[in-house]
């Protein structure tokens, strides 16, 4: 092999070994999970993974294929885009004590595998779930006909309560965990601190401004009674 010119650039190595996973590394893409489609733009949906509670990203031909009429007895259920809000709901100071969740903001969903209500709260771990008593189950039920208008596994529950003022809304279950993730990113101290509050902030704006009020048709048409746990559905 001829030796590079006198004043020639000598050519650039490539890294070699582990010295070429030093660097930064371009981010992956986002795909669905069932086809593998590029989903990285907003476009894209989830479904659940009911057995193993589980968040998947879908494209949205893919998702589409979890909308159709008996499609939710099977393994994926499609996170529907549905909010709504309810500003005549029932969730007082002392019902919100009752419920002994140490934070300002929870959300509650029902697990169709389990037949049963589940609780969780942002913290900075992740989602903690509270181990309600059955009995307390009313409490939260009983305070909004939006909890029987929920389609399990997939919509939530979610409530927030600030400065005395306690807000309702049903909204898509991969909205929660969403909020779960930037929490535990950016919590810290005892009471979460001001960059945490200033975000929760800004998502309940937006979830406010997404939401549709609930109107009297819809709050008369649902029944809102539970059997051992259970929503009972017109």
């Amino acid at each position: 092999m001829s030796a590079p010119a006198p004043g020639a650039a000598a050519p650039a190595r490539r890294p070699r070994g582990l010295r070429r996973f030093a660097g930064p590394r371009p981010p992956r893409p986002e795909r669905c999970e069932l086809c593998g489609t590029d989903v990285s733009g907003d476009g894209h949906r989830h479904l659940v993974e009911v057995e193993r509670r589980t968040l998947v990203c879908a494209c949205p031909a893919c998702a589409m294929l979890f909308d159709r009429p008996g499609a939710a007895t099977g393994r994926f259920r499609a996170v529907p885009d549905r909010y709504l809000s309810d500003p005549a709901h029932r969730l007082d100071a002392s019902a919100w004590d009752r419920l002994q969740i140490p934070v300002g903001v929870a959300f509650f969903f029902r697990n169709a595998a389990l037949d049963r209500l589940v609780a969780l709260y942002p913290s900075p771990a992740g989602a903690t779930e509270s181990e309600l008593d059955p009995g307390l189950w009313q409490t939260v039920l009983e305070a909004t006909p939006l909890a029987g208008m929920l389609s399990p596994d997939v919509e939530a529950l979610l409530v927030h309560r600030e400065d005395g003022r306690t807000g309702c809304h049903l909204v898509p279950i991969d909205v929660c965990y969403r909020l779960v993730g930037r929490m535990r990113l950016l919590w810290q101290g005892f009471d979460g601190g001001a960059e945490a509050r200033a975000a929760l902030r800004e998502f309940f704006a937006e979830v406010e401004r997404r939401a549709r009020p609930l109107d009297g048709g819809q709050a008369a048409a649902t029944v809102r009674t539970v059997s051992g746990g259970g929503v009972v559905r017109p």
